[in-house]
């Protein structure tokens, strides 16, 4: 997988990717990195579109169909940045200069807050390995440290949490 800038068209990467559709988000699991992606509403639309045809601004003006609203180009880079850093773009388009570098929190402030609503968010976590996962303790389990349990937390008391 490589992710490179100056294609003209967005391309979601689709080898070694596990991906479940659910109601209001898109699960997207990374065999590679054994990493879990959950890609709300707004992310999810746009990786979707990710075709190596559709421009950004397209993208944009679908979004904006699906939703019933007019939908600011900039949203669509927002959620191609954060795709791409978590590599779930095979090919990411170059952003005008007007609209590199925003964050989540300049892009409520540029757009206002009924841009709140359409926010791409991708989140990220990862996913112990098999023998990580087979070895671990459980909630409840006594432990030492940390490192020992499931969820990363040995509590006060020796307990996993």
């Amino acid at each position: 997988m490589k992710t490179t800038k100056g294609s003209t068209n967005p391309l979601a990467r689709k080898e070694d990717l596990i991906v479940k559709e659910m109601v209001d988000e898109v699960l997207v699991y990374d065999l590679k990195g054994d990493r879990a992606h959950c890609l709300n509403q707004t992310a999810a639309f746009v990786w979707q579109r990710c075709d190596g045809r559709t421009s950004p601004r397209e993208i944009a003006r679908r979004l904006g169909r699906d939703v019933n609203a007019k939908i600011d180009e900039r949203i669509v880079w927002l959620a191609l940045d954060q795709l791409a850093e978590k590599g779930l773009l095979a090919h990411h388009a170059t952003p005008p200069a007007s609209f590199s570098g925003l964050n989540r929190r300049q892009m409520v402030r540029a757009l206002g807050l009924a841009a709140v609503v359409a926010v791409p968010v991708v989140t990220s976590i990862v996913a112990p390995r098999a023998a990580q996962a087979a070895t671990c303790l459980a909630a409840g389990a006594a432990c030492t440290s940390s490192a020992q349990c499931c969820s990363g937390l040995c509590q006060v008391g020796g307990t996993c949490a």
